[in-house]
């Protein structure tokens, strides 16, 4: 059997068809070939158009099918990946009322904010397990108060992934996965939260009804077969927001295991069975996607903002044209700890890890006389990494404890030096695999359809490609810059 898998990204959409059997990945594209628009009418607003997820989603499966040839009848299941926290409200008539408030809009802070001091940080922290904060249902609350006609006309509120499974499908459904990564989810209870619905003054009929994130929710319509150039009835049998879904790509699914991505941002997201909170919201808990009454697995996420953005920030800065590999070369010429110069990579605006502050980056310790170019390369990697390490010490409170570390060969996880500092100062085993979004959902389709027993016998294929171990020589070094890098963070 053929999986197809789609990862919806706020940057662009990915389609991946992989050999349920092999785990070979067949055909793969994606669209546009630059970054999708965000509409910001506002500062702080961040929306897009659903019908551009659509011709995206379209055009990616299209180059997929046409690489297939004849063999596109053989996809047998498909998976959903999404960009988590957005929104998305629906007519009777199924279609959208206004763009989607995407995952990075922050106008409704203010919203989550009040029915965090409502509610109580007690009741929030202990069934909620996070502040309502930014996500969707906060999102909901500033559309209810701002555009009170539009609200009135809401017959369903969605994901994205939601909304576009339900372009395939005609089914209107989330998961309960979704529910609680809108921050709707009491996880004491096991049911959507009474206590938020009532203080938002939302109607439970506005939400879709749940299912399993490995289940088929639905069938391909024979109108929307007919756009993708595929055969209609295939069934949708999986569906996750990225984070958890990058996680189920990397097999990151029983307690103990952590997955990490270090992109424009970087995040870290470990599975438990205990349900913990941190008293300071600065990580957040959801269902992970292979949570049961019976067997709860939840997922603790850190998310830090400013990562691999400082990296591209230098290269076309300070890089004079230089590639990330030569930056890498450089930075591997100066020494653990970079002769004293310290980056805090915190200038893609709030953290939440510390506590929603915005502190912006800092270098600090540079010498005109002893650092070169390759210093300030080697120390914001260093920085990354150290943020990592920071934001690890926060989970541990919530019973993440990172001895392997499981991440895609992508990214800041490409350089040696990055590898080797996160490494050192967690401690942990940096194991490397070939595999992204798009491939997790197709193997979470086959697993959703029964292709797959287990998900065991989805990920036997799944081998590490890279292996990164703590150098015990440099360990040392690594501590004491750690501790600099710390002092100058706490002293801001």
């Amino acid at each position: 059997m053929l999986l197809l898998g789609i990862d919806l990204g706020s940057s662009s959409v990915k389609a991946s068809i992989m050999d349920g059997a092999s785990g070979e990945c067949v055909a793969s594209a994606f669209y546009p070939g630059e970054e999708m628009k965000i509409i910001a009418a506002r500062p702080g607003w961040a929306e897009q158009d659903t019908e551009d997820w659509w011709l995206n989603l379209k055009s990616a499966v299209h180059d997929c099918v046409s690489q297939l040839g004849y063999r596109k009848s053989g996809i047998g299941a498909i998976g959903i990946s999404y960009q988590m926290h957005g929104l998305v409200a629906v007519g009777s008539d199924m279609k959208p009322l206004r763009p989607s408030i995407i995952w990075c809009d922050s106008r409704a802070v203010s919203y989550g904010q009040a029915a965090f001091e409502k509610l109580g940080s007690d009741f929030c922290l202990s069934h909620l397990l996070n502040s309502p904060g930014n996500f969707t249902a906060a999102k909901l609350a500033w559309v209810k108060e701002n555009e009170p006609d539009l609200y009135g006309r809401i017959y369903r509120i969605m994901l994205p992934g939601d909304y576009m499974a339900m372009r395939m499908t005609g089914e209107a459904l989330t998961s309960f996965t979704g529910l609680s990564e809108g921050i709707f989810w009491d996880f004491s209870r096991g049911e959507l939260s009474g206590e938020l619905m009532e203080y938002f003054g939302f109607s439970r009929d506005i939400i879709p009804d749940q299912v399993e994130s490995f289940s088929v929710q639905g069938r391909l319509l024979e109108s929307a077969a007919r756009e993708l150039d595929l055969p209609a009835g295939i069934p949708v049998s999986y569906r996750a927001g990225d984070q958890p879904n990058n996680a189920l790509s990397l097999n990151v699914l029983q307690p103990g295991e952590v997955a990490a991505t270090a992109g424009t941002s970087g995040v870290i997201y470990g599975v438990t069975d205990k349900t913990r909170f941190d008293p300071l919201s600065r990580v957040n808990t959801f269902l992970h996607v292979n949570h049961t009454g019976s067997n709860p697995r939840l997922g603790v996420l850190l998310c830090i903002n400013g990562t691999g953005i400082l990296n591209s920030w230098l290269k076309r800065n300070t890089g004079s044209g230089l590639d990330y590999n030569t930056m890498n070369g450089l930075a591997s010429e100066a020494g653990p700890g970079s002769d004293g110069l310290s980056v805090l990579p915190f200038g893609n605006g709030a953290e939440r890890m510390l506590q929603n502050r915005d502190v912006g980056c800092r270098i600090s310790g540079l010498n005109f006389n002893r650092h070169s170019s390759g210093h300030l390369f080697r120390a914001a990697q260093e920085g990354i990494a150290f943020s990592f390490r920071y934001g690890l010490d926060i989970m541990q409170e919530t019973g993440i404890d990172a001895g392997q570390i499981r991440a895609g060969k992508a990214n800041m996880f490409l350089s040696p030096v990055f590898r080797e500092a996160l490494s050192c100062i967690t401690g942990a085993v940096i194991n490397l695999y070939n595999t992204d979004g798009s491939l997790g959902a197709a193997r979470g389709a086959g697993i959703g359809c029964g292709y797959y027993k287990s998900a065991g016998e989805a990920f036997s294929g799944l081998r590490p490609v890279g292996t990164t171990e703590p150098d015990l020589a440099l360990t040392g070094a690594y501590i004491n810059a750690y501790g600099k890098w710390e002092e100058l963070l706490k002293s801001i």
